[in-house]
């Protein structure tokens, strides 16, 4: 077969899957938002079906012959083409996948579509023997799964790389160790800072309904397009990406909490705004359209939940707005009650409601944890009194509840070990791509106080959306700021922040 025949057939087939791959989605949507309890089987039953289908698709032999016929072609003499990127991905994908028999994709799928169901009660009655029968199955699942696609050091490296390609576990420990050291220092000037901000401002008496009316208004001002999505409540925040138009966003505000619900859908929107920013739709179901990991993924909600929507500039604007809404519980109120009160400092129990500071200290945890557990340092039975020994080193906080402690995340509900790191890279990213958005875009505060962000949403489109996967996430970042990913740039921007509101010095 010629070359451009066999990319023709080869993108097809692409499409295809991502379409099922979509469908699948819709459905896990529905099962975070809305399916009824006992429907939970049944559902199983469909995302294993769904799985097996997309599994067989992706893997069959053609596409294998496909790849091979492009591979040695004058059609990716260009490396950063659209086409030598995308038969570059898909080889990565397909060398993979091919190595997972479709019965086991099909077994870990059920297993993970059961598993929401089981930690959604477990977490409600805060048991976590309630969930441990199947949490083993899901660890025994993984690393047969590590397994199957093989590694060189260490059976966790096989799980990140689904998330974070072509990243080692040791990379990661190695990035976690200077932050965290300058993290806790951070922490302990706050503590010890000689003025804090009034949170009592934002813990009252909130309407629901109009906390969500702020929140989407948000939304719409930051770019998204109410027209190719949609905000409806769940237990755990998370967008879903269903196609190029259609971004569903499940989120929860707090009846006593005016930072919690804003924060959590400002994030999501973030997510949101990567794929909807996205000009040439016809890459969806390419990787030209994907991202080249969740850690640059999550840079992007990151950004827009912190250095805009936790900016003085950010409340410059929209306090007017916040007060209308609120008139009695904000009566005596102004922009830096706001202000500060959105960037309260102190080490909490739950990671999505965790401050700046302490956040990656979360993640932190979370990757040794789930790391040894994977190893099998760490046994299932333990998990909690090994949570809560480390929380209290970690953040000084003594966890009385399995809710509010190794249940309150969903992503071990589903198997995704190796999704945890990310977080942490994401912030990294964020403050590093936001320091060059600010060389590049000189008043971008002003534009924020204006009300006005189509000049961030427009750079971060061009330097990084509509790269794809067209580099690596480290690749990328170099390209775009010019160094290599760092640390310093997320303290530098905290301390500029945290000097402001707490009157911390750095030296």
């Amino acid at each position: 077969m010629k070359p451009q025949d066999a990319y023709t057939e080869l993108k097809k087939r692409m499409r295809e899957t991502a379409l099922l791959g979509s469908t699948a989605s819709i459905l896990y949507w529905d099962q975070q938002a809305y399916l009824p309890k006992k429907a939970e089987d049944h559902r199983a039953e469909q995302l294993g079906q769904l799985s097996r289908l997309d599994h067989e698709w992706f893997t069959d032999t053609k596409v294998g012959d496909w790849l091979s016929a492009i591979e040695d072609s004058d059609l990716v003499a260009d490396p950063e083409s659209e086409v030598a990127v995308n038969v570059r991905e898909w080889r990565r994908l397909y060398d993979r996948e091919v190595k997972l028999p479709v019965e086991f994709v099909e077994e870990f799928a059920i297993a993970g579509s059961k598993g929401h169901g089981i930690w959604s009660e477990a977490r409600k009655k805060s048991d976590f023997s309630i969930f441990a029968p199947h949490l083993e199955k899901l660890v025994e699942l993984c690393r047969r799964k590590a397994d199957l696609i093989g590694f060189r050091t260490e059976r966790y490296d096989a799980l990140l790389d689904e998330f974070e390609p072509r990243v080692k576990s040791a990379e990661i420990e190695n990035v976690f160790a200077g932050l965290r050291k300058d993290l806790v220092a951070l922490v302990a000037k706050i503590a010890d800072a000689p003025r804090r901000p009034n949170i009592d401002v934002i813990h009252q008496p909130f309407d629901l309904d109009r906390q969500r009316i702020f929140a989407e208004s948000v939304g719409a001002a930051f770019g998204f397009d109410h027209l190719a999505g949609r905000f409806d409540p769940a237990q755990h925040p998370s967008c879903n990406a269903l196609g190029p138009h259609d971004m569903r966003i499940l989120t929860r505000y707090y009846p006593n909490d005016l930072a919690e619900g804003l924060t959590a859908a400002t994030h999501e929107v973030g997510h949101a705004l990567y794929d909807l920013t996205q000009t040439d739709k016809t890459h969806w179901g390419t990787p030209m359209y994907e991202t080249a990991s969740l850690g640059i993924h999550e840079s992007q909600s990151r950004m827009w939940e912190n250095m805009v929507g936790r900016s003085r500039p950010f409340w410059v604007h929209f306090f007017p707005q916040m007060q209308r809404l609120f008139p009695e519980q904000l009566a005596e109120a102004t922009v830096d009650d706001l202000y500060g009160a959105f960037n309260w400092v102190k080490p909490s129990l739950i990671r999505v409601e965790a401050d700046e500071a302490t956040y990656n200290l979360h993640i932190m945890l979370r990757f040794e944890i789930e790391r040894a557990i994977i190893a099998g340092d760490i046994a299932i039975k333990d998990i909690p009194g090994e949570w809560n020994s480390r929380f209290k080193t970690y953040l000084g906080i003594d966890v009385e509840r399995d809710a509010d402690g190794c249940l309150q995340d969903i992503h071990w509900s589903d198997g995704s070990f190796g999704y945890f790191p990310t977080y942490a890279l994401g912030n990294m990213y964020a403050a590093q791509y936001w320091a060059q958005a600010q060389k590049d875009l000189p008043g971008l505060a002003d534009d924020h106080a204006a009300g006005n962000f189509d000049r961030l949403r427009g750079w971060l489109s061009e330097k990084i959306h509509r790269q794809g996967f067209k580099y690596d996430a480290a690749d990328l970042c170099e390209r775009v700021t010019g160094a290599k990913l760092s640390h310093q740039p997320l303290l530098d921007y905290l301390y500029a922040k945290y000097e402001e509101i707490y009157g911390i010095t750095r030296a």
